[in-house]
C-alpha cells in the first residue's frame, strides 16, 4: 500500500478535480507487476495504469490501491470492470469511496467472488494525496491548508514590514513543492500590497513547475498595476482571480464553484485569523524559524477568540526538519476543547 501511496504523490496537483489514486498490481505470486497512478482528468484511472502495465500477469493475482475501485461510467468505464477482466483475484484498498455515484465497487468485486479488504493503512492515505478530495467529497467546499512561517516569537515580518525571509532555502523549497500541488493560492490585499508576491510555484532554479494553481486575491482594494499579480500569465503562470470579498465563506463557495479542492492559504494575519474565526482552516502548517524579531505583526490576526475557553486547539500528526526550520503540521483537534475538558 506504501507503494502505491508513493505513486499518487507522484501526481499529486495534476488529476484535480479527479482524486490523485495509486494502484500496485502484484502476480499470483505476490511479485509486483504493474504500478499506476490516476492520469490528469479524461485520462485513465490508477487501477487501469497498473493493470495495463501488468498484462496477464494479474490474472489470479492481487490489486492493491488506496482509494475503492469506482464502479460508474464517467470519462472513462468502471475501474471495477478493468479488474474483473483481469482477472484479479483479491483487491485490498485503503479508503472508501464516499462519492455515492462512484462507490460500491468492492461490494460488486465481493459479490463477483473477489476477496476484498477496505482499511490498509488507512489513516495514513487519508492524510497523503486524497485529503484534499475526500474532505470536499464529505463536507461539500474545497479544502483548506494555512501555512504560515513564523518566528520563534510569533512575528511574520520586522516593525518595517520585511520579511524576506524568515525561514531558510529548504523551507521554501518545500512551500514551493505544496504550491504546485494546489488547485488555489490565496492572499489578502494586503499581503500582495506590502510583499508583491508572485504566488507561483517554482524549482529551485527559479523554473515555473509544470502546473500553477489559480492565484487568488481576497479583498476590496484595487492590485496596483504595476504588481506582479496585475501581469499578464504569458510566461506560464496561472490566472489571478480578484474576489472583493472579506467573507471567507464567499471566497470558498466561489472557488468550489470552479471545482477548486485544495486551496493553500497564505496570507496575511488578517484573512487567516478570518477563515480561523469562520472555522474554516483544516490544517496548519507552521514553518517556525529559530529567530526572534521582538516587534513586528503576528501570525494570526482576530480569530474571534476572547477567552481561554475558546481557544482553538490543534492536533499534530508530524513535526519534521527542514533545513534549520521546523515544520509543525496539524489539524483543529475535534469537538469543544476549552480549559475544562480533558486533553
Amino acid at each position: 500500500m506504501r507503494r502505491a501511496l508513493a505513486a499518487s504523490v507522484e501526481v499529486h496537483g495534476s488529476t484535480s478535480p479527479n482524486p490523485a489514486v495509486g494502484c500496485v498490481v502484484l502476480d499470483r505470486d505476490g511479485v509486483v507487476v504493474g504500478t499506476g497512478a490516476t492520469a490528469p482528468p479524461g485520462g485513465p484511472h490508477a487501477e487501469r495504469v497498473a493493470l495495463a502495465e501488468a498484462g496477464d500477469r494479474a490474472a489470479g493475482g492481487t490489486a492493491v490501491v488506496t482509494l475503492e475501485p469506482c464502479n460508474h461510467t464517467g470519462r472513462t468505464p468502471p475501474c471495477v470492470d478493468g479488474l474483473l477482466e483481469a482477472g484479479v483475484a483479491r483487491v485490498h484498498a485503503a479508503v472508501a469511496d464516499p462519492n455515492p455515484v462512484a462507490a460500491g465497487g468492492l461490494d460488486r468485486l465481493r459479490a463477483a467472488g473477489v476477496a476484498v479488504t477496505l482499511g490498509t493503512l488507512a489513516d495514513e492515505v487519508a492524510r497523503g494525496p486524497l485529503r484534499g478530495w475526500l474532505h470536499r467529497q464529505r463536507t461539500g467546499r474545497p479544502h483548506v491548508t494555512w501555512k504560515v512561517a513564523t518566528t520563534l516569537d510569533g512575528r511574520v515580518a520586522a516593525a518595517d514590514g520585511t520579511s524576506r525571509w524568515i525561514t531558510g532555502p529548504a523551507a521554501r523549497a518545500t512551500v514551493h513543492d505544496l504550491r504546485r500541488r494546489m488547485d488555489a493560492i490565496v492572499a489578502g490585499t494586503g499581503t500582495v500590497l506590502t510583499d508583491d508576491p508572485a504566488l507561483t510555484a517554482r524549482r529551485p532554479d527559479g523554473t515555473l513547475f509544470d502546473h500553477q494553481p489559480l492565484r487568488v486575491v481576497v479583498g476590496h482594494r484595487d492590485v496596483p498595476p504595476g504588481a506582479r499579480l496585475a501581469r499578464t500569465d504569458e510566461d506560464g503562470t496561472a490566472e489571478v482571480l480578484h474576489l472583493r470579498t472579506r467573507d471567507p465563506g464567499e471566497v470558498l463557495a466561489e472557488l468550489d464553484h470552479r471545482t477548486v479542492v485544495d486551496v493553500l492559504l497564505e496570507g496575511g494575519p488578517t484573512l487567516a485569523g478570518a477563515f480561523v474565526a469562520a472555522g474554516l482552516v483544516d490544517r496548519v502548517l507552521v514553518h517556525l524559524a529559530p529567530a526572534l524579531l521582538g516587534a513586528g505583526p503576528h501570525a494570526l490576526g482576530d480569530a474571534g477568540v476572547v477567552t481561554i475557553a475558546d481557544i482553538v486547539r490543534l492536533h499534530v500528526d508530524e513535526i519534521h526538519r527542514a533545513g534549520d526550520d521546523v515544520v509543525i503540521d496539524a489539524r483543529p483537534a475535534p469537538g469543544p476543547t476549552g480549559p475544562d475538558v480533558p486533553q
